[in-house]
């Protein structure tokens, strides 16, 4: 199928489902399902943001800016994963606890306001990768129109730019808690430690950029032009002295860059395949 053809069997599904809740964070692919949503749905599409202390602030903002801006009924709920049962032990299936609570918040809020569907924004790319969210995504009945109409992220971000959507070139985002290897405890104090590193680096003019949390090791992934400007001897001095201050001994520059998922490249066969 062309990239056009997608897009309508995107269209045609969406009014398909009649009325429907996306789970909106402000990403690219989000935005994007969202916007044609609220497009084919009217007030029938609504977005729904799930606050936590993963989830930063500056995302949260954007997320409200969008839906005052687009006239989008918007509604936030509260969905705080450390206080899922063996979340903050995080197990190689903590993505599918996480997204087990988060669309049961959101179905509540659907079934509030008289909307038959929950939509998520996953694309065809997240069929590659370790995803246990999928499987709450499967056992909960929430629908995934853009995998639907087999779009990539690539063509999401060429669509998001011919509809003039600011998003179509943001850096792709995963929630804080990704950060963490398997089994390294997560807790708010580490998560606003990475939430702070991140934010020092986006302030610098990073755009892409990951920082892993080894204890008291910070790991920056960066793309190309991060690394270009990381390479200035002031920039690198500067990042190092206000990550101390954020509490970290030590910080490493990954050589291979940024790359999703990098988490998962300790996890064995049979991790992969568990719930």
């Amino acid at each position: 199928m062309t990239i056009e053809e997608k897009y309508e069997k995107l269209k045609a599904y969406l009014r398909e489902l009649e009325s429907v809740a996306v789970a909106f964070s402000s990403g690219v692919d989000s935005t994007f399902l969202l916007k044609t949503a609220h497009d084919e749905l009217g007030d029938k599409a609504i977005a729904v943001t799930a606050r936590s202390c993963s989830f930063p602030k500056r995302e949260l903002n954007e997320a409200i800016a969008f839906c005052e801006k687009e006239g989008i009924r918007h509604f936030l709920c509260d969905s705080e994963e450390l206080d899922i049962e063996g979340f903050s032990q995080n197990p190689v299936n903590r993505c599918y606890l996480c997204k087990n609570e988060l669309f049961t918040r959101i179905w509540d809020v659907a079934r509030e306001n008289g909307v038959a569907w929950v939509a998520e924004g996953s694309n065809m790319d997240d069929t590659g990768d370790y995803r246990p969210g999928l499987i709450a995504v499967k056992e909960q009945g929430v629908k995934s129109p853009l995998r639907h109409a087999e779009l990539y992220k690539e063509e999401i971000r060429e669509l998001s730019k011919r509809v003039g959507l600011p998003t179509w070139d943001k850096q792709s985002f995963a929630c804080l808690s990704s950060r963490f290897p398997y089994g390294e405890r997560i807790d708010a104090e580490r998560l606003g430690m990475i939430d702070r590193a991140e934010q020092l680096l986006l302030d610098l003019g990073l755009r892409q950029v990951r920082v892993r949390h080894h204890g008291n090791l910070a790991r920056i992934e960066t793309d190309e032009a991060g690394f270009r400007t990381l390479m200035d001897f002031e920039t690198r001095k500067k990042v190092h002295a206000a990550f101390k201050e954020i509490g970290y001994t030590y910080i490493a520059l990954d050589l291979l860059g940024y790359r999703t998922g990098s988490m998962n490249e300790t996890l064995t066969p049979d991790q992969v395949f568990a719930k």
